[in-house]
């Protein structure tokens, strides 16, 4: 019995999540329970399954990226709903956070210039994503944000094609999307 892929799940969870924090980050929507419960339970556990299904087949980059991402998702809520206990990350703080997976995500670029480019599109907008966030925060200048939001959702619609393209060239054993 052949293995399934995990990527596409994966791919998916952090897409859709991606597009809809995004389309708030861009100044398009508000930050509702809609993109909260996305974090979570797609952003965050989806992509955790898929990342542990990932190690399980001996796929390292896979693995870290999906779980590592995943778990990202759930502290990112967990850093929007502890203001409620009293607890709030400031806006130099919440740089620094951003910045860290900033850098993270840099070397997981790194490590895509081995696969298709769709991938590498994925991870290099995700890194320049983390990088504006980052600045927007430590400076203050919403603009900067907005900007961030675009790029967010054009990374987040990168790896929701990335997810479709990979089901449906299985699907249908051959490239009806290029990669």
């Amino acid at each position: 019995m052949k293995n399934a892929n995990p990527a596409p799940l994966g791919l998916l969870g952090f897409g859709m999540t991606t597009i809809l924090l995004n389309l708030h980050n861009a100044g398009l929507i508000p930050l509702s329970m809609m993109i909260i419960g996305m974090g979570v339970a797609l952003g965050g556990l989806t992509q955790i399954v898929a990342g542990l299904q990932e190690l399980k087949q001996g796929k390292t980059f896979g693995g870290t990226a999906f779980t590592a991402y995943g778990f990202f998702w759930l502290s990112l809520v967990i850093i929007w709903y502890f203001p409620k206990a009293g607890l709030e990350a400031d806006k130099i703080s919440m740089g620094y956070y951003l910045l860290v997976w900033g850098i993270f995500t840099t070397f997981m670029f790194i490590g895509t210039l081995k696969h298709n480019m769709i991938t590498r599109i994925v991870f290099g907008s995700l890194a320049l994503l983390f990088y504006l966030l980052a600045l927007g925060d430590f400076t203050g200048i919403e603009t900067i944000t907005t900007i961030a939001g675009i790029v967010g959702i054009f990374c987040g619609a990168s790896a929701f094609y990335s997810a479709v393209a990979q089901v449906l060239n299985e699907e249908y054993g051959k490239n009806i999307f290029p990669m």
